[in-house]
């Protein structure tokens, strides 16, 4: 069938992928853009999978300060130096920057969460269902599902990205890898906000709800 210039130019609006790219998707798909979005992310994945043994070394370190605030600093990895320049990696750099201020992450991805901290929390969890009353031959299993989702609540690539919740940070960073064809990793980043770790005297802090009430 004819593919039409005006799909391929919205599909390639949709995606970022090359027009070439979308029109063969359209075609593979005959017309069907849902389809043809599917077409482009499997391939893309694809892509992203082939690079996965590949050395990222190279990229760059983004900052983000919030009213002043809430301060961030993010290293993603690429294979090269030219792709670090590129737009779309600058963008990726600064939407990470921007989700580590607005979600508050602990780590990159779960495998740099601590044995010892998986158990306490594993006990925690344990105690409060048994609390609530959960039978013992189902403890295990509901104890495992609340790990999960704890570690996806504090990781920063299980997380789900701010500016589309559809996605997750790490799936939007397999996107943009697909459409620039290197390999992408969020190496680390580290989190400041003002006041935070310091105990505040009991009298100041009822002098700030005193404050918050007359305002």
């Amino acid at each position: 069938m004819a593919i039409s210039a005006k799909d391929v130019a919205a599909l390639r609006q949709q995606t970022g992928a090359g027009m070439m790219d979308c029109k063969k998707a359209l075609v593979e798909c005959d017309g069907d853009m849902e389809k043809a979005l599917e077409w482009l992310q499997k391939k893309s994945l694809a892509s992203v999978g082939k690079r996965a043994d590949k050395v990222a070394a190279e990229g760059a370190v983004g900052s983000y300060v919030h009213g002043g605030r809430i301060g961030v600093l993010v290293e993603i990895n690429s294979e090269t130096d030219f792709v670090a320049r590129n737009d779309d990696f600058q963008q990726l750099l600064k939407d990470v920057c921007m989700h580590v201020a607005a979600a508050n992450p602990t780590y990159v991805r779960d495998d740099e969460i601590g044995e010892a901290e998986v158990e306490k929390n594993r006990e925690i969890f344990a105690e409060q269902m048994k609390n609530e009353g959960k039978p013992d031959h189902i403890l295990a299993r509901i104890v495992d599902g609340k790990i999960a989702k704890w570690k996806k609540d504090i990781c920063l690539v299980d997380q789900p990205f701010v500016k589309n919740p559809d996605v997750t940070v790490g799936q939007y960073v397999d996107e943009v890898a697909g459409r620039i064809r290197e390999k992408i990793t969020i190496r680390r980043f580290v989190r400041f906000e003002v006041g935070e770790g310091i105990e505040k005297k009991v009298d100041d802090f009822a002098a700030e709800v005193a404050a918050a009430a007359q305002g």
